[in-house]
């Protein structure tokens, strides 16, 4: 591999410091057993015999070095990537893609059941990698749109699966068409004597490299997912509906856990953050706030959670779904320890679905599908907390010294009355009725009988005006349609609202939450 000055180290390999941001970006940290072992040998220009299971990071494994050698300048095709399926291609293109990023190399995987001409209208822009199945791309060798003339490294993934599916011939007709003096590699969960025998005829002196993947066992966890394309005010939801003591979120990158703990921070949550950028001395006050029940939340890179040994730890939430089964195994392994039942929590988007059910078919677990909590759950909860904080009170009993209070008042005022009353004064603190009345009149309302109300969050928090109808309508018992004029700014909102309801709607949103975010509402002053 040439390295100019400009190299840095994943582990102990060096890389250029292109590649190293790209991989650093999508949140690998420090190599797999089998990127350790092939990063290196691919480099050094040798074949190679591979055998290793899916989710193993073996597509990084050649992607790396693959992507440090080609030239972007070149609109060659210099490395082409076999594949079984459709599926495989395509997610092995989307990593390579994302290796290759910041060089500005093209990939692109050809398969059956695409439009051909799109493929060939792609490949006349120039690529440099194609990842494809071996008919299709037969059928681009022979009608020329695919010359194989200039390449110098030829990838053979899962060729066990592509012996299984009958593509052996096509894949030597493949191989004739690939100038000989290419580095050949071969990737096989198992090695079969017709898969030896390819790698006999037309591979030169290739190492070989085996790694088995550990043996996946899931404790007593209970598993579920979520699927949404706002993270954010999912996790937020989920944290305010479980009863959580001590949770572990995980998340890909260490940007990703500053920017997290920072969210969940602002949202009133005890939260802190662990990756590799911290000196040990921050990471041991984190981890000792944490041990002392100090922080509700620990957020942390994969990497930084190693060696963790924490007791207790009730969830653990996948907030990025992790790169391969082993990682998914150990990192909900910190929750359910010592025959404790815990639960492991995973968001995603609705692209890495497929990710997630290879996750669940090598791990052989179920992961259930769950609905993010609404709006009436979170009361719900913040109700029944309530009602067992009250329990743990009257329990103790040391609430005599209010007795008196209470007396006084039941001589004009119903028990139930007093009680409810306590409990308002406790979560909403005490307002002056005749100020409230005389702040909603002159709000600068645009229409008669309507109240502006002012709203702490706005575009940046990425508010639009059916989450502020939705949530309002809900929270205070309104009809959608009375809601009036709705105007959205960088970090607050204007929102017009009847007279006659404008107190119970500042009431029911105060300490709200409106997409995860805690919230603030209030009379606007006049304009």
């Amino acid at each position: 591999m040439k390295h100019s000055t400009e190299s840095s180290l994943f582990g102990d390999i060096p890389l250029s410091k292109k590649i190293l941001a790209a991989i650093t970006e999508m949140g690998f940290e420090e190599p797999s057993p089998i990127q350790a072992q092939t990063i290196p040998i691919v480099a050094s220009g040798r074949d190679v015999v591979g055998q290793a299971q899916t989710g193993t990071g073996k597509t990084a494994a050649f992607g790396i070095p693959i992507m440090e050698k080609l030239n972007p300048d070149s609109r060659q095709i210099q490395a082409l990537v076999l594949t079984p399926t459709r599926e495989l291609a395509n997610q092995v293109a989307e990593e390579l893609a994302k290796i290759g990023k910041f060089r500005r190399i093209k990939t692109l995987p050809v398969y059956g059941g695409q439009a051909i001409d799109r493929q060939i209208r792609a490949l006349k822009f120039g690529v440099q990698v194609v990842i494809g199945t071996p008919g299709r791309l037969l059928d681009h060798i022979s009608r020329g749109t695919i010359r194989l003339g200039h390449v110098q490294t030829l990838v053979l993934d899962e060729a066990d699966e592509m012996l299984d599916m009958g593509f052996i011939e096509d894949i030597e007709d493949i191989l004739k068409s690939v100038p000989p003096e290419r580095q050949t590699l071969l990737f096989s969960a198992t090695m079969p004597g017709p898969i030896k025998a390819l790698a006999t005829r037309y591979m030169r002196d290739p190492v070989e490299v085996s790694v088995s993947r550990e043996n996946i066992t899931v404790p007593l966890i209970d598993q579920f997912y979520y699927e949404t394309r706002d993270k954010l005010d999912g996790l937020c939801r989920v944290l305010e509906t479980e009863t959580n003591d001590r949770v572990i979120i995980f998340c890909r990158t260490k940007k990703g856990v500053d920017e997290l703990t920072s969210s969940l921070q602002a949202r009133g949550f005890m939260a802190d953050g662990l990756h590799g950028d911290l000196t040990q001395a921050q990471r041991d006050r984190v981890m000792k706030k944490f041990r002392d029940n100090q922080l509700e939340i620990l957020v942390a890179t994969d990497v930084a959670a190693r060696g963790l040994d924490i007791e207790h730890v009730t969830h653990v939430i996948n907030y990025d779904i992790p790169q391969d089964p082993e990682s998914y195994v150990h990192r909900i392994g910190r929750t359910g320890r010592a025959g404790r039942k815990g639960i492991a929590i995973t968001f995603i988007e609705p692209r890495e679905f497929r990710q997630l059910k290879l996750i669940e078919k090598l791990t052989k677990t179920r992961i259930v599908r769950n609905q993010l909590p609404s709006s009436a759950d979170i009361l719900e909860k913040q109700r029944e907390t309530l009602k067992g904080r009250l329990v743990t009170v009257m329990e103790q009993g040391d609430y005599t010294a209010y007795h008196d209070v209470v007396n006084d008042l039941s001589a004009d005022y119903d028990g139930l009355d007093i009680a409810a009353a306590a409990l308002k004064l406790l979560l909403e603190g005490f307002r002056e009725k005749t100020d409230d009345k005389a702040a909603f009149t002159a709000t600068g309302a645009k229409k008669t009988g309507m109240v502006r109300l002012f709203v702490n969050i706005g575009r940046a928090q990425k508010i639009r005006p059916e989450d502020i109808v939705r949530t309002f309508a809900e929270e205070a018992d309104l009809i959608g349609s009375v809601i009036g004029a709705i105007d959205i700014y960088d970090k607050f909102t204007f929102v017009e609202v009847p007279a006659d309801v404008a107190e119970r709607v500042v009431a029911a949103m105060h300490k709200n939450t409106l997409k995860g975010y805690k919230i603030n509402v209030e009379p606007a002053r006049a304009r």
